[in-house]
């Protein structure tokens, strides 16, 4: 049977996403023979395009039909093929650890309990632990407790996932899409209009002055550290900040302390990413979030020595890890749709706190980078599809023009993917 080995069940569903990570596990597994299922909303995900992956199924939207999302994974699970699913999302996991019993029935269950998660998803929560645990943080209230609005702050939502686990004003599990406020010193935000937006009442929080962001990536074993890695981010998305465009791989002794303080703390089990600045004033790394899940630069995590879906397969079908795995110090990857949305922002995005960069001179620090260190989150010579994929799909959305898939003469973005595909797409 396809996807037993041994007897033993072998597959992997992975969630399609529009992100690289779901793309860098199908690989990670299928160039070892794991067959990856990629289960996903959308009619294209870019991972359903590798040559890795072994079957694509379709799910609903767990933005439109939660329950529907939460069944079709059990269905998942289920199958004689199947030994775990991996979470890529906030209602990934969310969904994994509020049925954690059910899977545990079938599959492998790499992943916190409701309990747990609900201490990250819950900023409230999590800084409450990382006092705990001695990690530092920027000073933060709710909304209404906050008082000093002569500091710079910023106002962003306290809850990363609406659950009704969390609080009775959620009656329906949902993401929370509110983006961070930047407040200048002085400035006071409407309280009812924000609190209308988000759905419930935000944090305030002291403006850290650096968008040096630092992750402590993890997989953890019922509290015990299996693995861990770390990067810098030296872009993102925005020239603010925001889901990483170019990072570098390190080895910070102190961000390892820190991220394991916390991690300890919770009892972690499975995959975490803890996002922490570097505060320029003291040197100290002080926690902005967790992500209880994979993150978005997983392509580069792989690319530096550390297989975290492997890992993760490897503790859902009890086999055994030798030994953390070592990986490359200094180092960079990119993701390009990233790099271009970075050049975008420096152009026409203004953020009050952070000094808008010049377009000439990032415009070359990136080009600089991508010949530094040419590492690519989809990009890949020998599994190109997943590349092209993402440039249709990208071009579709911004040009609204669905001849992208035909490549055909005519039409902007059908001329797009192919002179995109003749620079990169190469034997």
């Amino acid at each position: 049977m396809a996807g037993t080995r041994d007897g033993r069940r072998e597959g992997v569903v992975v969630p399609g996403i529009d992100t690289a990570s779901s793309t860098a596990a199908v690989r990670s597994l299928g160039r070892r023979s794991i067959p990856a299922i990629v289960a996903s909303e959308h009619d294209t995900p870019p991972a359903a395009e590798s040559a890795y992956c072994e079957e694509s199924v379709s799910v609903p939207d767990p933005a439109v039909d939660f329950p529907g999302y939460e069944t079709a994974l059990l269905e998942l699970a289920r199958r004689d093929d199947v030994a775990t699913i991996l979470p890529f999302r906030e209602p990934d996991v969310y969904a994994l650890a509020r049925n954690r019993d059910q899977f545990r029935e079938h599959v492998g269950t790499p992943w916190p309990t409701l309990a747990t998660l609900r201490r990250v998803q819950d900023r409230v929560a999590l800084f409450e632990a990382a006092d705990r645990a001695g990690v530092a943080t920027p000073r933060t209230r709710t909304l209404s407790e906050w008082t000093d609005w002569e500091a710079e702050c910023i106002v962003k939502p306290r809850y990363t996932f609406r659950a009704p686990e969390y609080a009775d004003r959620f009656e329906d599990p949902e993401t929370q899409w509110s983006s961070t406020a930047y407040l200048e010193p002085g400035e006071r935000p409407d309280g009812e209009a924000i609190v209308e937006e988000m759905g419930h009442v935000p944090l305030v929080q002291e403006y850290v002055p650096t968008i040096e962001e630092y992750g402590f990536f993890a997989q953890y074993d019922h509290g015990s550290p299996v693995a861990t890695f770390q990067h810098r981010q030296r872009r993102g998305w925005k020239y603010c900040g925001g889901p990483s465009a170019f990072r570098e791989s390190v080895d910070i002794p102190a961000l390892e302390r820190a991220g394991r303080a916390l991690l300890d703390e919770l009892d972690w089990h499975g995959v975490a990413m803890v996002e922490f600045l570097r505060d320029p004033r003291t040197g100290a790394f002080k926690l902005m979030e967790i992500n209880p899940r994979f993150w978005s630069s997983l392509p580069f995590t792989v690319q530096a020595g550390v297989d975290f879906p492997l890992l993760a397969w490897a503790q859902a079908t009890d086999r055994p890890i030798d030994g953390a795995p070592d990986y490359e110090v200094g180092i960079g990857g990119h993701l390009l749709r990233g790099e271009a949305l970075h050049l975008h922002s420096v152009l026409t995005e203004e953020y009050p706190l952070v000094e808008r960069p010049s377009f000439p001179v990032r415009a070359g620090e990136i080009a600089a980078s991508l010949l530094g260190h040419p590492r690519f989150d989809y990009l890949s010579t020998d599994d190109p599809g997943p590349f092209v994929r993402d440039v249709r799909n990208t071009v579709e959305q911004v040009t609204g023009d669905a001849s992208a898939d035909d490549l055909g003469d005519s039409g902007p973005a059908a001329r797009l993917v192919t002179a995109v595909q003749r620079l990169f797409v190469r034997e």
